[in-house]
């Protein structure tokens, strides 16, 4: 196959197990205990059918990224705990050789609210903090214009975006840089659009009161606890959720604009970083595959598969803006949980969500009944981003059958070769 775009770098696929992580509480099993594994075993053969979908995809995906011609991308396949795919396309920034690997930190954007929601989880498993806490249980003094919902208005609302407040309120100001504890005094000034709870009306500003109730709680700040409880025990190595961590960082991907019909490098800027729950995060691809590892439920010493289910639980009907998962398959409803869109299908619900800032394109969707999760991360918008994931989807209906077969037979022998001696 003629590849029409000449930067793209040499395909690195990485299987390996999954990593052991520091173990951040004393209530969770430790990994040894929850993954046992005996040291007789052979290792485990790779799905065969599973390596032609993926070989399949590359093909697929590197012409995408040709006729994109996205500067640079990152994408990451995890299967169950394992890593099947993980590359690095094109260049950091448009000029320059230097191209994309693994471990190069792009801005995820609102792909942030989910590890919002998932260290709110480990929290409550904790017994930190309750779903249904009421928000002015931390915060007294916060209020909206009706003292009524105010008073009504819980973490689940917050991470839900059943607020009741108008859609996007003060997202304006976020990109102006004002401060968050300005905005969020100032929403009490704002009408209300609805009753909390009722009704969908995505946030930034008001997303982002759950770092204050976390500071509120823990004594620490939003950031202190997500590396403390999230990216140290995942093995998150690159992560970071400030504007100074990123500027520091010399493999960083740098954001693109097009002008002309040509990709131009910009500046990172420092928006966003203000509403660090709503859109701060940055990360690698190599840190995006080991917190899908975790989102499989391979993780349980950072977070059980029961509080999975409920960050992938739908709370609220929220129609998906991203016709591209519409047209993979007939779309039945879309929802929204606790920080994930909650896509259901006729015969199948998969959990997504998607991010843009500062000229930065992140996706990640994850299918935990068929346990495979993918995630894009790219330095500019395009059909590369938007198309990426339900390509794999597309791809990966039409082998579906034949993985599953061939994981409940050799699940069956691997079973039968614990029990010998």
């Amino acid at each position: 196959m003629k590849i029409k775009h000449p930067v793209l770098v040499g395909l690195i696929v990485i299987i390996v197990p999954i990593l052991v992580g520091q173990v951040m509480s004393t209530k969770r099993p430790t990994l040894a205990k929850a993954i046992a594994v005996k040291k007789n075993f052979a290792p485990r053969p790779v799905n065969p059918h599973l390596e032609t979908l993926i070989k399949e995809y590359e093909l697929e995906i590197t012409t995408l990224a040709s006729e994109a011609r996205t500067p640079g991308a990152a994408i990451a396949i995890v299967y169950d705990s394992t890593i099947v795919y993980l590359r690095g396309f094109g260049l950091k920034k448009n000029g320059n050789t230097d191209p994309v690997d693994v471990n190069t930190v792009f801005r995820i954007a609102s792909v942030s609210k989910c590890f919002a929601a998932f260290l709110t989880g480990i929290l409550v498993e904790d017994t930190l903090l309750q779903w249904d806490d009421p928000v002015l249980g931390y915060l007294p003094k916060f209020k909206l214009k009706s003292p009524e919902e105010t008073q009504r208005l819980t973490i689940r609302n917050v991470l839900s975006h059943t607020t009741g407040l108008p859609y996007h309120a003060y997202t304006n100001m976020v990109e102006e840089g004002t401060p968050l504890d300005s905005m969020l005094s100032w929403l009490k000034n704002i009408n209300m659009a609805g009753k909390v709870g009722q009704s969908y009306s995505y946030q930034n500003v008001a997303y982002s009161l759950i770092g204050n109730v976390i500071q509120k709680r823990t004594g620490k700040t939003y950031e202190e606890e997500m590396r403390k409880r999230v990216f140290r025990p995942l093995g998150m190595k690159t992560a970071s959720i400030d504007y100074a961590s990123i500027m520091k960082n010399k493999n960083v991907a740098q954001p693109h604009q097009q002008r002309r019909g040509k990709w131009v490098p910009g500046k990172i800027t420092n928006t966003y970083y203000n509403v660090a729950p709503a859109g701060g995060v940055n990360a690698s691809i190599s840190d995006m595959a080991q917190w899908m590892i975790a989102l499989l439920g391979n993780r349980p010493d950072v977070i059980s598969k029961e509080t999975l289910k409920t960050l992938f639980t739908p709370v609220i009907k929220a129609p998906s803006k991203n016709r591209n998962y519409g047209r993979m398959h007939r779309l039945s409803n879309s929802y929204y949980g606790l920080g994930w869109r909650v896509l259901h299908y006729p015969a199948d619900t998969l959990i997504y969500h998607g991010g843009y800032v500062n000229g930065y394109r992140s996706e990640v969707a994850v299918n935990p009944k068929q346990k495979i999760a993918v995630c894009i991360l790219a330095n500019a918008p395009g059909p590369l981003a938007d198309n990426g994931i339900p390509l794999f989807f597309n791809l990966f209906e039409s082998s579906r059958d034949s993985i599953v077969r061939w994981e409940k037979e050799h699940q069956l022998l691997y079973a039968r070769q614990s029990l010998l001696p």
